[in-house]
């Protein structure tokens, strides 16, 4: 039996790991530790997600400001990472294995850094799941942009972007594999507003990662 798709490639927070509380968190600590307080609104903070850690604050704050949130973020969230405060969704272990198992070939591409995608990988014993694993340091380009998208498909060997599907959360996802020219589902647990998708056109959406098999 051959596949639909050559490859599957999943976004990792709120797709796969049930994140964006725990950023949230770690957003607040961050600019409590740095400032004192907290300038921006959780609406302002949400829409940053999905896009490389340190645009969330250089894109508000000077340089300086936006490093020093930036190491606060990232010491407070490794933290966490390390002490295992990070859920899957419900379901998406046995998903990604019986995938595994069905000889799919499986990546994540996301624009968190490599040193914290280890560390959840490693605490969830989930490392060998994965062929492929682009993040931020990868790609001088991010999502929305196609470009950790191609990356990760010339890294597999494959030519023909179309017949790889992206798996995501956001509308940076939807995007990216749009730029890139692949295909994508979105996942029903969202915590994203769907409405905002719509702007872009109308995504699958899969109520399971079974949905994929």
């Amino acid at each position: 039996m051959s596949n639909k798709y050559s490859a599957v490639l999943y976004d990792l927070d709120g797709t796969l790991t049930d994140s964006i509380p725990l950023i949230m968190h770690c957003f607040h600590l961050a600019y409590l530790d740095v400032l004192g307080e907290v300038p921006r609104t959780d609406e302002d903070l949400m829409s940053y997600i999905g896009k490389p850690l340190m645009t969330t604050f250089a894109d508000v704050h000077d340089s300086d400001t936006a490093q020093k949130l930036f190491d606060s973020y990232l010491r407070v969230n490794e933290k966490m990472l390390q002490e295992d405060k990070l859920p899957l969704f419900d379901g998406i272990m046995d998903s990604l294995i019986r995938l595994h198992n069905a000889g799919v070939r499986q990546g994540i591409v996301t624009s968190k850094r490599r040193g914290s995608l280890m560390t959840t990988l490693k605490v969830k014993k989930m490392e060998y799941l994965f062929e492929q694993l682009t993040v931020c340091e990868d790609t001088e380009e991010h999502k929305p942009s196609g470009a950790p998208l191609i990356y990760s498909a010339e890294k597999m060997g494959i030519e023909d972007l179309s017949s790889m599907i992206y798996v995501g959360d956001a509308v940076v996802d939807y995007r990216s594999a749009m730029d890139a020219g692949m295909d994508f589902a979105l996942v029903d647990w969202t915590k994203m507003d769907k409405e905002e998708f719509k702007q872009f056109g109308t995504p699958k959406i899969i109520k399971s990662l079974d949905e994929l098999l």
